[in-house]
């Protein structure tokens, strides 16, 4: 059976978000689908995945929605459903910069897949920007690209303002699925680059419009998968083992419970530390048995099992 994983956003005012999420998540729970929706004054933004028919089923209800009618979903196939549960709720930002005065309406200006491209291959000066967590770009990024090593989105503000990029520079910048990519590009207008160009629909967009030309390497992703093929003319990895050392773009949550760190590590190096990251954690007693079938499948912390009117908490992912 095939599945469909959609990656969505928009910026739209809600004014009474906690009453539209409890509709919001009511009606998901009825679809019977699984992933994450985040609800806030500033809008929606989510990444669901279920049958073809569930999917449409949602994206017709969110167009129904007075405001969201021009939403835009980025679709992919896949075997599984990679989502362990539903989540639904509110949040202060449906993506988390904290910087107060961001409106996306005041931007860079969004160039299509082609327009990236063609900039690309062009011979026009520019800096491009990777808007991601240092270990998302690990794995993949664009040619040439500037990849800050940050840990949170909210953490580029403070690089922003410790760069040495030339306010007159063309700038190019690009994330998973565009949203990142909204409220950064108003905080560079913000603090003096005028020529501030973003990647329309991110990566993912990309990927199918343009068959990932001049990405390497593959796309990180916050769900089972953790990476997705781009540019499927070059697969080869372009990062390394933690362990080993040898080329490799797969993750693994190290085994000991009380660590469940998130590296990239080849199948040799999960099987001289049995799933772990380290020797050390290899000894702990809250290791989980170590299973070589099943080495790559992402396991989480107690707590991400639990409903979310039991227990909240935040998926913190660590290097």
């Amino acid at each position: 059976m095939s599945y469909e994983v959609i990656l969505y956003y928009k910026f739209k005012e809600i004014r009474e978000p906690e009453q539209f999420c409890k509709a919001h998540k009511a009606f998901l729970q009825d679809l019977d689908v699984k992933g994450r929706v985040y609800i806030g004054k500033e809008g929606l933004n989510g990444t669901l995945g279920g049958t073809p028919e569930q999917m449409e089923a949602y994206r017709q209800y969110v167009w129904s929605l007075d405001g969201f009618e021009e939403t835009e979903f980025k679709t992919e196939e896949a075997d599984t459903i990679p989502f362990p549960r539903l989540t639904c709720k509110v949040r202060e930002e449906i993506v988390s910069i904290h910087v107060d005065g961001l409106n996306p309406e005041e931007g860079g200006r969004h160039l299509s897949p082609s327009e990236w491209r063609e900039t690309m291959e062009s011979n026009k000066d520019y800096v491009m920007i990777d808007v991601r967590n240092d270990y998302e770009s690990e794995v993949g990024h664009f040619e040439g690209a500037i990849k800050p090593q940050v840990e949170n989105f909210y953490d580029f503000p403070r690089w922003l303002d410790e760069s040495d990029i030339p306010k007159d520079k063309k700038v190019l910048m690009y994330c998973t699925g565009g949203i990142r990519c909204e409220k950064f590009s108003v905080l560079m207008k913000q603090k003096g680059w005028d020529d501030v160009n973003q990647l329309h629909g991110g990566i993912l967009n990309y990927a199918k419009e343009e068959d990932g030309k001049h990405f390497k390497g593959k796309c990180f992703v916050f769900d089972d998968r953790l990476v997705v093929p781009v540019n499927k003319g070059d697969l080869q990895p372009i990062a390394h083992c933690e362990i080993t050392g040898k080329p490799a773009d797969s993750f693994i949550n190290c085994a000991n419970m009380e660590c469940n760190k998130l590296f990239v590590c080849s199948e040799e190096g999960a099987e001289k530390y049995k799933g772990c990251c380290s020797e050390e954690c290899m000894n702990s007693e809250y290791r989980r048995p170590f299973n070589a079938d099943n080495a790559f499948r992402p396991f989480r912390k107690w707590y991400n099992y639990f409903d979310d009117d039991f227990k909240e908490r935040d998926i913190k992912i660590s290097k």
